[in-house]
């Protein structure tokens, strides 16, 4: 009509619009798979040397540091089940004072890689202090590394005394058929017998400063002998106490190694 509003057409009754297309809807049949985890496939064996703990770090800071280190590495590193790290598995504790230069550490991953990529990776992430001497793979079923360790072998600085009446004390200690001893455990002292503890100590470097060498056993029910422990008995029979300067854990001696 002229002069009127105009009107919009109606829509054709058989004529549709674009499709919107909706959400998709899940296959109720379908069954949810849950992603394999991954496996153990190779692991390798750690030695490494650090000179005393700058931070203090012992237990369990130093194996937090440990395994962010690993887990930062970029390797394939296996977590086991409900770990939200890598494991790094050290063969014994370490004092925060004691300098260590050939101790044991294992890790695992999840694919083989070569020596070079696991050193390449490592070196780069090393917690401070700390330094990669070698790297050795192992059979992947080998007992656990830490009931592996059956001594370990340290060199003492005692200062200067006369080195003479020391090799005299460590013949003494070496004689003794028991060596009672105290150690603080839990507030409260305990008497042990160091003697089953301890496999060799003997005079390293006339010195100054004297330098005494000493081989503790490590024993699945006795527990380890301690270098200090084996100072103190030597002042025992020299009849000083013998004051230690440094303390170095050499190495750790492993089962397959005695035969």
């Amino acid at each position: 009509m002229e002069g009127g509003s105009a009107r919009s057409p109606k829509p054709d009754a058989g004529v549709s619009g674009p499709e919107v297309p909706g959400p998709e809807v899940a296959n109720p049949g379908a069954t949810l798979v849950a992603p394999e985890p991954a496996v153990a496939r190779q692991r390798w064996r750690l030695v490494l040397a650090r000179p005393p703990e700058a931070h203090g770090r012992s237990g369990r800071d130093l194996t937090e540091a440990w395994e962010a280190a690993l887990g930062s590495s970029g390797l394939p590193s296996f977590r086991p089940a409900g770990r939200g790290r890598p494991r790094v598995a050290f063969a014994a504790p370490l004092a925060a004072d004691i300098a260590a230069e050939h101790e044991f550490a294992d890790i695992v991953l999840t694919a083989f890689e070569p020596a070079w990529r696991v050193r390449e990776a490592m070196e780069s992430r090393l917690p401070e202090g700390w330094r990669l001497v070698d790297l050795y793979d192992v059979w992947l079923g080998a007992p656990a590394l830490a009931g592996q360790v059956v001594a370990a072998d340290y060199r003492i600085d005692i200062g200067d005394p006369d080195p003479r009446a020391i090799e005299v004390a460590a013949a003494g200690l070496l004689a003794a058929d028991r060596l009672p001893r105290e150690r603080l455990k839990g507030g409260s002292a305990t008497r042990y017998d160091l003697r089953p503890l301890l496999a060799d100590v003997r005079v390293a470097a006339a010195g100054p400063p004297v330098l005494v060498r000493v081989r503790t056993r490590f024993h699945p029910e006795l527990g380890t002998g301690r270098p200090a422990e084996v100072v103190a008995a030597l002042g025992d029979l020299v009849g000083t106490p013998l004051v230690i300067g440094t303390v170095v854990r050499e190495r750790l001696i492993l089962a397959d190694e005695l035969g």
